[in-house]
């Protein structure tokens, strides 16, 4: 029965919270619309989702999430001294293909997010086979190192969440 109703507790917990912060105001009533919401979106939107992504360890999602806020913090910091200090001249843009062993699409979905979300990186495309991500770095003389970084740093940890 609870298992119908809550059919993605996670992404319930998770609309509440977002509520809660796009209304900016914590208080009873928003907090119960919220819960709401929760419980409504998840319900009705369930039938879309019959193969919905198993986190394997919630622990090391948590864990995740702080080393993404970390280094989002550590590269603003890096690009904002690009930015301010670096001549035009020597700034060393790259193209640099990542390939793939997730193949949850989640997985990689939650892989483009983070880089994309880190100041100097974006993902640019997806190879049509999903075994390569393109992502542009702003500045780098080391596009191997930053390849391997992303794959030790998150690609490795997204595979034991989304085993």
């Amino acid at each position: 029965m609870l298992r119908r109703l809550l059919p993605h507790p996670i992404l319930s917990v998770t609309l509440t919270i977002v509520w809660l912060a796009l209304v900016n105001t914590v208080t009873l009533g928003n907090l119960f619309l919220g819960a709401v919401l929760g419980v409504i979106i998840p319900y009705m939107t369930a039938p879309y989702w019959p193969n919905r992504p198993k986190v394997g360890a919630p622990l090391r999602a948590a864990e995740y999430a702080l080393i993404v806020l970390w280094d989002i913090i550590v590269a603003n910091v890096v690009v904002a001294g690009i930015v301010l200090f670096k001549p035009r001249s020597r700034i060393h843009s790259q193209w640099v293909v990542v390939p793939l062993e997730l193949t949850s699409p989640e997985a990689i979905t939650v892989l483009a997010g983070t880089i994309t979300m880190t100041p100097g990186t974006v993902s640019a495309t997806l190879s049509a086979d999903g075994a390569a991500i393109l992502v542009h770095c702003l500045h780098t003389d080391d596009p191997d190192g930053v390849r391997d970084e992303i794959k030790s740093r998150y690609e490795r940890r997204l595979m034991e969440i989304f085993k």
